[in-house]
């Protein structure tokens, strides 16, 4: 059995084609004709590959690595092997994802199953849709009455647009994700099975029972942002839920009704926000982190996994822990507990005693069982 590769080999790249992409000169003594095929990480790297150093724990390997280029920071250009090719930027990671985009562009989001912009035999578009020039329709897809579509954009299979929705130029929907009440701008990757628009959770609850409110709001999606797999995106209960410009989503993120996130925020796996919390720009909120509904969130905050907000966090602040405060001090609340615990039953009578006679603690003779008690 042939080994399986699911992005074809660029056939024509070379030490010139990255030279030529990122304005830096083929390095002294190796030729620009030189074939890049592939690229690998610094251990499993061999002829024909393309890597990457950026930290140095991985130095080590970086020393005997078998690839035939490298991108590297200028920290580390005093230890380049003398049969590694290497071009020495400013920023390596972000210049070798920017290559390897060119190198392998269908690896950028997902692709359709019909090869070729048209329409597939097998898909639905409702009579009333509007499409421009140039867009492509997978078997399985299913668009609704008023629906506009920008030229460029890809639905793949089974992907559902509903009334009224608009998606902008170049746009990525991918297999078995919906779109309903929403504006999606240009440049946008919404991932599998991820579902946009549905109803927000709204109930006027009372003893009893509780009754539905109707959520009559938008999802607004603006320009390259990019959704996760099976992420949710709920529209607005009487406003719109808004989703800013560049703003990245991971896989199985819950986003709230009239939820408002700033430009190029970074919200990771399984992040959970509740109803009307504003996010300002550039928050990173870690994987599991989750916040309380009708907060805010300033500008270039970041949240860490696993942490609760329960109340505003100031702009530029790094905020952790359950509930969430400043990342100074539950960092030392978590050292006073850990000392706590390392001090057994000392520890407990230096916390009844109260913090005056926590100098005690490297005194203090270890306390008997009847005195821990």
């Amino acid at each position: 059995m042939t080994e399986v590769c699911f992005f074809r080999t660029p056939t024509d790249f070379s030490l010139q084609s990255i030279a030529d992409l990122i304005s830096v000169p083929v390095p002294a003594g190796f030729s620009p004709a030189t074939p890049i095929k592939a690229i690998a990480p610094l251990d499993q790297a061999g002829q024909g590959d393309l890597t990457f150093l950026d930290n140095q724990a991985y130095v080590s390997q970086f020393k005997v690595t078998q690839a035939t280029a490298a991108i590297i920071g200028k920290k580390h250009q005093d230890q380049i092997p003398s049969h590694l090719a290497c071009f020495v930027v400013d920023e390596p990671y972000r210049v070798f994802a920017r290559i390897s985009a060119a190198m392998f562009p269908s690896a950028m989001r997902p692709q359709p199953v019909f090869e070729g912009a048209g329409i597939a035999p097998g898909s639905f578009i409702h009579p009333e849709a509007r499409l421009e020039h140039g867009v492509t329709v997978d078997p399985g897809v299913v668009i609704g009455p008023r629906a506009e579509i920008g030229s460029g954009t890809i639905l793949c299979a089974g992907a559902i647009i509903g009334a009224d929705v608009r998606l902008g130029r170049h746009v990525t929907i991918g297999p078995a994700a919906t779109v309903t009440h929403a504006l999606v701008g240009n440049d946008v990757i919404i991932h599998t099975g991820a579902r946009i628009g549905q109803d927000g959770f709204g109930f006027a609850m009372g003893r009893h029972g509780h009754d539905k409110v109707p959520q009559v709001g938008r999802v607004i999606i603006q320009d390259r942002v990019e959704i996760g797999a099976n992420s949710t995106i709920d529209r607005g209960a009487n406003r719109d839920t808004i989703i800013g410009e560049g703003t990245k989503i991971d896989n199985l993120v819950q986003i709230a009704h009239n939820v408002v996130i700033g430009r190029h925020c970074v919200i990771v796996a399984q992040v959970g926000i509740s109803g009307s919390t504003r996010l300002g720009d550039f928050v990173v909120m870690g994987g599991q982190a989750g916040s309380v509904g009708h907060i805010t969130i300033g500008t270039g905050a970041q949240i860490a996994g696993a942490a609760s907000v329960a109340g505003d966090v100031p702009a530029g602040e790094r905020w952790g822990g359950t509930p969430a405060r400043p990342l100074r001090q539950w960092g030392k609340e978590i050292a006073v507990l850990a000392s706590l615990a390392k001090a057994g039953g000392r520890g407990l009578k230096l916390l009844k005693a109260g913090p005056q006679h926590a100098d005690q603690q490297s005194t203090d003779k270890p306390l008997t069982d009847q005195e821990a008690q």
